[in-house]
Protein backbone atom coordinates (compact mmCIF):
# COMPACT_ATOMS: atom_id res chain seq x y z
CA UNK A 1 0.00 0.00 0.00
CA UNK A 2 2.73 2.62 1.01
CA UNK A 3 4.59 1.74 -2.64
CA UNK A 4 1.60 2.31 -4.46
CA UNK A 5 0.62 6.00 -2.62
CA UNK A 6 4.76 6.62 -2.99
CA UNK A 7 4.27 5.77 -6.78
CA UNK A 8 1.43 8.06 -7.42
CA UNK A 9 3.28 10.72 -5.67
CA UNK A 10 6.14 10.15 -7.82
CA UNK A 11 4.44 10.63 -10.93
CA UNK A 12 2.75 13.70 -9.90
CA UNK A 13 5.60 15.77 -8.84
CA UNK A 14 7.39 14.72 -12.28
CA UNK A 15 4.72 16.09 -14.32
CA UNK A 16 4.73 19.40 -14.58
CA UNK A 17 6.02 22.24 -17.13
CA UNK A 18 9.04 20.38 -18.89
CA UNK A 19 10.39 20.67 -22.15
CA UNK A 20 10.06 18.83 -25.28
CA UNK A 21 11.78 15.19 -24.15
CA UNK A 22 12.78 12.82 -27.05
CA UNK A 23 10.93 9.47 -25.82
CA UNK A 24 10.31 6.05 -27.40
CA UNK A 25 6.57 6.92 -28.33
CA UNK A 26 6.06 3.65 -26.53
CA UNK A 27 7.17 4.60 -23.07
CA UNK A 28 3.86 4.84 -21.15
CA UNK A 29 1.48 3.25 -23.87
CA UNK A 30 3.38 -1.05 -24.41
CA UNK A 31 4.24 -2.71 -27.04
CA UNK A 32 1.11 -2.77 -28.69
CA UNK A 33 1.26 1.45 -29.09
CA UNK A 34 4.86 1.09 -30.50
CA UNK A 35 3.24 -1.56 -33.12
CA UNK A 36 1.42 1.69 -33.92
CA UNK A 37 3.63 4.17 -34.37
CA UNK A 38 6.92 2.61 -35.56
CA UNK A 39 8.28 5.54 -37.31
CA UNK A 40 9.01 8.91 -35.83
CA UNK A 41 7.80 12.60 -37.33
CA UNK A 42 7.94 16.63 -36.68
CA UNK A 43 5.16 17.37 -34.90
CA UNK A 44 5.73 21.13 -34.83
CA UNK A 45 9.19 23.22 -35.43
CA UNK A 46 9.92 25.69 -32.69
CA UNK A 47 12.31 28.52 -33.89
CA UNK A 48 15.38 26.23 -33.80
CA UNK A 49 13.94 23.29 -32.38
CA UNK A 50 11.88 20.76 -33.26
CA UNK A 51 9.02 18.89 -31.32
CA UNK A 52 8.91 15.14 -32.11
CA UNK A 53 5.70 13.37 -32.57
CA UNK A 54 7.08 11.01 -30.08
CA UNK A 55 7.45 13.51 -27.50
CA UNK A 56 4.47 15.02 -27.86
CA UNK A 57 2.49 11.43 -27.64
CA UNK A 58 4.39 10.10 -24.50
CA UNK A 59 3.11 13.96 -23.33
CA UNK A 60 -0.25 13.19 -24.25
CA UNK A 61 -0.37 9.87 -22.41
CA UNK A 62 1.19 11.06 -19.16
CA UNK A 63 -1.39 13.89 -19.06
CA UNK A 64 -3.92 11.03 -19.55
CA UNK A 65 -2.64 8.62 -16.82
CA UNK A 66 -2.39 11.60 -14.60
CA UNK A 67 -5.99 12.87 -15.05
CA UNK A 68 -7.28 9.43 -14.95
CA UNK A 69 -5.51 8.65 -11.32
CA UNK A 70 -7.56 11.90 -10.61
CA UNK A 71 -10.94 10.28 -11.07
CA UNK A 72 -11.77 13.14 -13.08
CA UNK A 73 -13.86 12.72 -16.10
CA UNK A 74 -11.25 13.98 -19.41
CA UNK A 75 -11.93 17.27 -21.27
CA UNK A 76 -12.52 16.78 -24.81
CA UNK A 77 -9.86 15.30 -27.47
CA UNK A 78 -9.31 18.74 -29.02
CA UNK A 79 -8.89 20.88 -25.87
CA UNK A 80 -6.69 18.40 -24.60
CA UNK A 81 -4.07 17.82 -27.47
CA UNK A 82 -4.43 21.19 -28.12
CA UNK A 83 -3.03 21.82 -24.18
CA UNK A 84 -0.55 20.07 -24.52
CA UNK A 85 0.90 21.34 -27.66
CA UNK A 86 0.52 24.35 -26.45
CA UNK A 87 2.92 23.78 -22.94
CA UNK A 88 5.73 21.77 -25.19
CA UNK A 89 6.22 24.72 -27.31
CA UNK A 90 6.37 27.00 -24.15
CA UNK A 91 8.88 24.80 -22.67
CA UNK A 92 10.69 24.41 -25.93
CA UNK A 93 11.14 27.75 -26.30
CA UNK A 94 12.68 28.24 -22.60
CA UNK A 95 14.78 25.81 -22.77
CA UNK A 96 16.05 27.41 -26.05
CA UNK A 97 16.41 30.76 -24.29
CA UNK A 98 18.33 28.67 -21.30
CA UNK A 99 20.40 27.08 -24.07
CA UNK A 100 21.34 30.45 -25.06
CA UNK A 101 22.32 31.98 -21.85
CA UNK A 102 24.64 29.53 -20.85
CA UNK A 103 22.26 28.06 -17.58
CA UNK A 104 23.37 24.61 -16.86
CA UNK A 105 22.36 21.83 -14.19
CA UNK A 106 25.26 19.85 -12.87
CA UNK A 107 25.05 16.56 -11.83
CA UNK A 108 25.68 17.71 -8.22
CA UNK A 109 22.61 20.12 -8.27
CA UNK A 110 20.39 16.91 -10.16
CA UNK A 111 21.42 14.29 -8.10
CA UNK A 112 20.23 16.42 -4.81
CA UNK A 113 16.87 16.98 -6.10
CA UNK A 114 16.06 13.48 -7.18
CA UNK A 115 17.03 12.59 -3.44
CA UNK A 116 15.12 15.49 -2.37
CA UNK A 117 12.05 13.92 -4.35
CA UNK A 118 12.76 10.72 -3.18
CA UNK A 119 12.74 11.67 0.70
CA UNK A 120 9.93 13.61 -0.19
CA UNK A 121 8.01 10.41 -1.15
CA UNK A 122 9.41 8.34 2.05
CA UNK A 123 11.33 6.42 -0.24
CA UNK A 124 14.78 4.84 -0.75
CA UNK A 125 16.76 4.90 -3.74
CA UNK A 126 16.14 1.61 -4.28
CA UNK A 127 12.17 2.38 -3.54
CA UNK A 128 12.26 5.50 -5.48
CA UNK A 129 14.15 3.61 -9.16
CA UNK A 130 10.99 1.00 -8.73
CA UNK A 131 8.39 3.52 -7.60
CA UNK A 132 9.67 5.57 -11.30
CA UNK A 133 9.87 1.72 -12.93
CA UNK A 134 5.75 1.05 -12.69
CA UNK A 135 4.93 4.89 -13.98
CA UNK A 136 6.67 3.36 -16.79
CA UNK A 137 9.61 5.74 -16.60
CA UNK A 138 13.22 4.91 -15.94
CA UNK A 139 15.86 6.73 -13.35
CA UNK A 140 17.52 8.72 -16.91
CA UNK A 141 14.08 9.33 -17.78
CA UNK A 142 12.84 11.49 -14.79
CA UNK A 143 16.10 12.76 -14.70
CA UNK A 144 16.36 14.74 -18.12
CA UNK A 145 12.55 15.81 -17.00
CA UNK A 146 13.91 17.18 -13.97
CA UNK A 147 16.87 19.07 -15.19
CA UNK A 148 15.04 20.53 -17.30
CA UNK A 149 12.36 21.85 -15.51
CA UNK A 150 15.12 23.02 -13.31
CA UNK A 151 16.61 25.05 -16.69
CA UNK A 152 13.13 26.00 -16.90
CA UNK A 153 12.58 27.64 -13.05
CA UNK A 154 16.18 29.28 -13.68
CA UNK A 155 15.56 30.92 -16.88
CA UNK A 156 12.26 31.99 -15.49
CA UNK A 157 13.94 33.54 -12.80
CA UNK A 158 16.50 35.33 -14.78
CA UNK A 159 14.37 36.55 -17.39
CA UNK A 160 10.98 37.39 -15.74
CA UNK A 161 12.50 38.27 -11.60
CA UNK A 162 15.13 41.20 -13.74
CA UNK A 163 12.08 43.09 -14.85
CA UNK A 164 10.93 43.44 -11.14
CA UNK A 165 11.64 46.05 -8.81
CA UNK A 166 10.38 46.96 -5.07
CA UNK A 167 11.32 49.89 -3.99
CA UNK A 168 11.79 51.09 -0.17
CA UNK A 169 8.87 53.02 -0.26
CA UNK A 170 6.47 50.28 -1.80
CA UNK A 171 7.52 48.06 1.15
CA UNK A 172 6.72 50.82 3.40
CA UNK A 173 3.49 51.93 1.68
CA UNK A 174 2.15 48.15 2.02
CA UNK A 175 3.45 47.80 5.73
CA UNK A 176 1.68 50.39 6.45
CA UNK A 177 -1.93 49.72 4.60
CA UNK A 178 -4.78 48.13 6.09
CA UNK A 179 -4.71 46.03 2.87
CA UNK A 180 -0.54 44.67 4.44
CA UNK A 181 -1.27 44.46 7.66
CA UNK A 182 -4.25 42.08 7.22
CA UNK A 183 -3.04 40.48 4.08
CA UNK A 184 0.49 39.50 5.75
CA UNK A 185 -1.99 37.41 8.33
CA UNK A 186 -3.80 35.11 6.10
CA UNK A 187 -2.57 32.42 2.96
CA UNK A 188 -4.53 30.73 0.87
CA UNK A 189 -4.63 27.73 -1.27
CA UNK A 190 -6.17 28.55 -4.51
CA UNK A 191 -6.92 26.83 -7.72
CA UNK A 192 -7.20 29.35 -11.05
CA UNK A 193 -9.49 29.58 -14.59
CA UNK A 194 -7.88 31.86 -17.52
CA UNK A 195 -9.90 32.36 -19.95
CA UNK A 196 -7.11 34.64 -22.40
CA UNK A 197 -7.98 37.47 -23.84
CA UNK A 198 -5.24 38.67 -26.44
CA UNK A 199 -3.35 42.45 -25.95
CA UNK A 200 -5.22 44.22 -29.04
CA UNK A 201 -8.72 42.20 -28.69
CA UNK A 202 -11.19 42.84 -30.85
CA UNK A 203 -15.35 42.62 -29.94
CA UNK A 204 -15.15 39.27 -31.58
CA UNK A 205 -12.77 38.30 -29.34
CA UNK A 206 -14.12 39.83 -26.48
CA UNK A 207 -17.42 38.19 -27.15
CA UNK A 208 -15.71 34.62 -27.73
CA UNK A 209 -14.15 34.88 -24.20
CA UNK A 210 -16.89 36.08 -22.61
CA UNK A 211 -18.65 33.14 -24.00
CA UNK A 212 -16.41 31.11 -22.85
CA UNK A 213 -16.52 32.35 -19.17
CA UNK A 214 -20.10 31.94 -19.65
CA UNK A 215 -20.21 28.81 -20.39
CA UNK A 216 -17.69 28.22 -17.11
CA UNK A 217 -19.65 29.92 -14.75
CA UNK A 218 -23.17 27.62 -16.05
CA UNK A 219 -21.06 24.49 -15.78
CA UNK A 220 -20.02 25.59 -12.31
CA UNK A 221 -23.68 26.41 -10.78
CA UNK A 222 -24.85 23.11 -12.32
CA UNK A 223 -21.86 21.34 -9.87
CA UNK A 224 -19.21 20.93 -12.19
CA UNK A 225 -15.77 20.36 -10.71
CA UNK A 226 -13.40 23.39 -11.21
CA UNK A 227 -10.05 21.17 -11.81
CA UNK A 228 -12.20 19.46 -14.68
CA UNK A 229 -13.30 23.34 -15.84
CA UNK A 230 -9.75 23.97 -15.84
CA UNK A 231 -8.36 21.33 -17.53
CA UNK A 232 -10.94 22.37 -20.52
CA UNK A 233 -11.10 25.89 -20.55
CA UNK A 234 -8.01 27.40 -18.84
CA UNK A 235 -5.23 28.80 -20.45
CA UNK A 236 -3.23 28.97 -17.04
CA UNK A 237 0.25 27.40 -17.41
CA UNK A 238 -1.14 25.12 -14.53
CA UNK A 239 -4.70 23.78 -16.53
CA UNK A 240 -3.51 20.12 -16.59
CA UNK A 241 -3.21 20.22 -13.24
CA UNK A 242 -6.70 21.10 -12.69
CA UNK A 243 -5.79 25.11 -11.75
CA UNK A 244 -3.94 23.93 -8.75
CA UNK A 245 -1.28 27.24 -7.99
CA UNK A 246 -0.51 26.47 -4.05
CA UNK A 247 -0.25 28.73 -1.30
CA UNK A 248 -0.55 32.16 -2.23
CA UNK A 249 -0.62 35.50 -0.12
CA UNK A 250 -3.31 37.51 -0.94
CA UNK A 251 -1.04 40.59 -1.86
CA UNK A 252 0.23 38.02 -4.54
CA UNK A 253 -2.45 38.38 -6.03
CA UNK A 254 -3.67 41.69 -8.41
CA UNK A 255 -6.71 43.88 -7.36
CA UNK A 256 -9.14 43.02 -6.63
CA UNK A 257 -8.54 39.63 -5.92
CA UNK A 258 -6.22 40.77 -2.72
CA UNK A 259 -9.17 41.41 -1.13
CA UNK A 260 -11.88 39.53 -2.35
CA UNK A 261 -10.45 36.32 -0.30
CA UNK A 262 -10.86 37.11 3.17
CA UNK A 263 -13.91 37.52 3.08
CA UNK A 264 -14.58 33.94 1.27
CA UNK A 265 -15.89 30.91 2.26
CA UNK A 266 -13.09 27.34 1.51
CA UNK A 267 -14.92 26.41 -1.35
CA UNK A 268 -16.07 29.79 -3.24
CA UNK A 269 -15.26 31.09 -6.52
CA UNK A 270 -14.87 34.08 -7.36
CA UNK A 271 -16.22 36.21 -9.79
CA UNK A 272 -14.84 36.26 -13.56
CA UNK A 273 -12.73 39.08 -13.20
CA UNK A 274 -10.53 40.72 -16.14
CA UNK A 275 -6.36 41.47 -15.41
CA UNK A 276 -3.61 41.44 -17.67
CA UNK A 277 -3.99 37.87 -19.01
CA UNK A 278 -7.08 37.50 -19.42
CA UNK A 279 -10.61 36.76 -17.29
CA UNK A 280 -9.67 34.96 -14.26
CA UNK A 281 -11.85 32.98 -11.73
CA UNK A 282 -9.99 31.67 -8.84
CA UNK A 283 -11.15 28.88 -6.39
CA UNK A 284 -10.34 29.07 -2.58
CA UNK A 285 -9.34 25.62 -1.69
CA UNK A 286 -8.24 26.00 2.00
CA UNK A 287 -6.49 28.76 4.10
CA UNK A 288 -4.46 29.64 6.81
CA UNK A 289 -3.64 32.03 9.88
CA UNK A 290 -1.27 34.41 10.75
CA UNK A 291 2.18 32.38 11.97
CA UNK A 292 4.45 34.25 15.17
CA UNK A 293 7.52 35.04 13.96
CA UNK A 294 10.32 34.27 16.33
CA UNK A 295 14.23 33.79 15.35
CA UNK A 296 16.42 31.42 17.08
CA UNK A 297 19.69 33.36 18.49
CA UNK A 298 23.01 32.09 20.30
CA UNK A 299 25.42 34.56 22.05
CA UNK A 300 28.54 33.04 20.77
CA UNK A 301 32.70 34.00 21.17
CA UNK A 302 35.06 32.06 19.48
CA UNK A 303 38.89 32.26 18.96
CA UNK A 304 39.58 31.15 15.20
CA UNK A 305 43.26 30.43 13.83
CA UNK A 306 44.38 30.07 10.08
CA UNK A 307 46.74 27.99 8.28
CA UNK A 308 49.66 30.07 6.72
CA UNK A 309 52.81 29.71 5.19
CA UNK A 310 54.99 29.60 8.37
CA UNK A 311 51.97 27.44 9.89
CA UNK A 312 50.87 24.13 8.80
CA UNK A 313 47.51 22.57 9.14
CA UNK A 314 48.35 20.41 12.16
CA UNK A 315 50.81 22.98 13.76
CA UNK A 316 47.15 25.06 13.99
CA UNK A 317 45.28 22.35 14.94
CA UNK A 318 47.67 21.94 17.99
CA UNK A 319 47.75 25.60 18.72
CA UNK A 320 43.85 25.13 18.78
CA UNK A 321 44.39 22.15 21.46
CA UNK A 322 46.59 24.10 23.46
CA UNK A 323 44.61 27.00 23.90
CA UNK A 324 41.53 24.64 24.69
CA UNK A 325 43.30 23.40 27.50
CA UNK A 326 44.21 27.00 28.76
CA UNK A 327 40.37 27.96 28.44
CA UNK A 328 39.62 24.79 30.47
CA UNK A 329 41.97 25.72 33.38
CA UNK A 330 40.50 29.18 33.99
CA UNK A 331 43.15 31.81 31.76
CA UNK A 332 40.46 34.39 30.08
CA UNK A 333 38.42 33.78 27.04
CA UNK A 334 38.62 37.25 26.45
CA UNK A 335 42.41 38.04 27.10
CA UNK A 336 43.37 34.94 24.61
CA UNK A 337 41.14 35.53 22.14
CA UNK A 338 42.72 39.48 21.68
CA UNK A 339 46.37 37.60 21.79
CA UNK A 340 45.58 34.93 19.04
CA UNK A 341 42.15 35.15 17.42
CA UNK A 342 42.53 35.76 13.59
CA UNK A 343 39.00 36.99 13.34
CA UNK A 344 39.48 40.63 11.80
CA UNK A 345 36.03 40.97 12.94
CA UNK A 346 35.41 39.64 16.46
CA UNK A 347 39.60 39.51 18.03
CA UNK A 348 39.29 43.15 19.30
CA UNK A 349 36.50 42.36 20.87
CA UNK A 350 37.21 39.62 22.72
CA UNK A 351 36.07 37.17 20.01
CA UNK A 352 32.52 37.87 20.99
CA UNK A 353 30.19 37.65 18.16
CA UNK A 354 27.28 39.09 19.82
CA UNK A 355 23.65 37.28 19.18
CA UNK A 356 24.03 35.87 15.91
CA UNK A 357 21.12 33.62 13.65
CA UNK A 358 22.72 30.48 13.42
CA UNK A 359 21.78 30.51 10.06
CA UNK A 360 23.90 33.28 9.20
CA UNK A 361 27.04 31.06 9.65
CA UNK A 362 28.75 28.30 7.78
CA UNK A 363 27.42 24.57 8.65
CA UNK A 364 30.59 23.59 10.37
CA UNK A 365 30.48 25.97 13.29
CA UNK A 366 26.54 26.29 13.17
CA UNK A 367 26.68 22.93 13.97
CA UNK A 368 29.15 22.75 16.70
CA UNK A 369 27.69 25.61 18.27
CA UNK A 370 23.74 23.46 18.43
CA UNK A 371 25.76 20.78 20.33
CA UNK A 372 27.66 22.78 22.98
CA UNK A 373 25.35 23.75 25.71
CA UNK A 374 25.44 27.80 27.94
CA UNK A 375 28.43 28.47 29.64
CA UNK A 376 30.50 25.43 27.93
CA UNK A 377 33.41 25.09 25.51
CA UNK A 378 33.72 23.28 22.80
CA UNK A 379 36.29 21.04 21.74
CA UNK A 380 38.79 22.24 18.37
CA UNK A 381 36.67 21.88 15.31
CA UNK A 382 37.52 23.12 12.02
CA UNK A 383 35.64 25.17 8.98
CA UNK A 384 36.28 25.97 5.49
CA UNK A 385 38.27 29.28 7.56
CA UNK A 386 40.59 27.21 10.04
CA UNK A 387 40.55 25.81 13.43
CA UNK A 388 37.99 27.40 16.08
CA UNK A 389 37.09 27.01 19.36
CA UNK A 390 34.15 28.41 20.76
CA UNK A 391 31.77 29.22 24.14
CA UNK A 392 27.94 29.56 23.78
CA UNK A 393 26.91 32.45 26.75
CA UNK A 394 23.16 32.25 25.99
CA UNK A 395 20.55 31.38 23.79
CA UNK A 396 17.21 33.17 23.18
CA UNK A 397 14.28 33.38 21.10
CA UNK A 398 13.11 37.10 19.81
CA UNK A 399 10.50 38.10 18.43
CA UNK A 400 11.82 39.47 14.77
CA UNK A 401 8.69 40.54 13.51
CA UNK A 402 9.48 43.84 11.88
CA UNK A 403 12.51 42.92 9.95
CA UNK A 404 10.67 39.51 9.12
CA UNK A 405 7.86 41.48 7.94
CA UNK A 406 9.58 43.72 5.62
CA UNK A 407 11.39 40.78 3.99
CA UNK A 408 7.48 39.22 3.91
CA UNK A 409 6.50 42.25 2.00
CA UNK A 410 9.20 42.57 -0.36
CA UNK A 411 8.69 38.83 -1.01
CA UNK A 412 4.89 39.28 -1.57
CA UNK A 413 4.92 42.67 -3.40
CA UNK A 414 7.33 40.70 -6.00
CA UNK A 415 5.62 37.45 -5.99
CA UNK A 416 2.05 39.49 -7.14
CA UNK A 417 4.42 41.43 -10.03
CA UNK A 418 6.41 38.14 -10.75
CA UNK A 419 2.87 36.62 -11.82
CA UNK A 420 1.78 39.08 -14.04
CA UNK A 421 4.97 39.59 -15.87
CA UNK A 422 5.76 35.77 -15.92
CA UNK A 423 2.41 35.58 -17.99
CA UNK A 424 3.42 38.28 -20.47
CA UNK A 425 6.95 37.16 -20.89
CA UNK A 426 5.22 34.10 -22.02
CA UNK A 427 3.11 35.66 -24.15
CA UNK A 428 5.72 37.66 -25.66
CA UNK A 429 8.02 34.61 -26.66
CA UNK A 430 5.13 32.42 -27.84
CA UNK A 431 3.98 35.70 -30.36
CA UNK A 432 7.59 36.44 -30.88
CA UNK A 433 8.31 33.12 -31.86
CA UNK A 434 8.42 30.91 -34.86
CA UNK A 435 6.21 27.86 -34.62
CA UNK A 436 4.70 25.75 -37.32
CA UNK A 437 2.33 22.85 -36.11
CA UNK A 438 2.04 19.87 -38.33
CA UNK A 439 -0.95 17.43 -38.40
CA UNK A 440 -0.95 15.61 -35.55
Amino acid sequence: MKASKATVNVKTMLIKPLSALVLASSLLAGNAYAAEQPLDRVAAIVDNDVVMYSQYKTRLNEVLQTIRKRGVELPPEDVLRQQVMDRLIIDALQLQIAERSGIRVTDEELAESMATIAERNGLTQHEFEQALTADGLTLQDAQEQIRQEMMISRVRQYRVAERIQVTDQEVQNFLSSDLGKMQLAEEFLLANILIPVPDAATSEDLAKAEKTVTTVVEQLEKGADFSQLAMTYSASENALEGGEMGWRKAAQLPPPFDRMLSSMSVGQVTQPTRTAGGIIMLKLLDKRGDEVMYRDEVHVRHILLKPSEIRSPEETKKLATRLYERLRSGEDFTELAKQFSEDPGSALNGGDLNWIDPNALVPAFREEMARTAIGELSKPFESQFGWHVLQVLDRRSTDSSVQMREQQAINLLRNRKYDEELQLWLRQIRDEAYVEIKNL
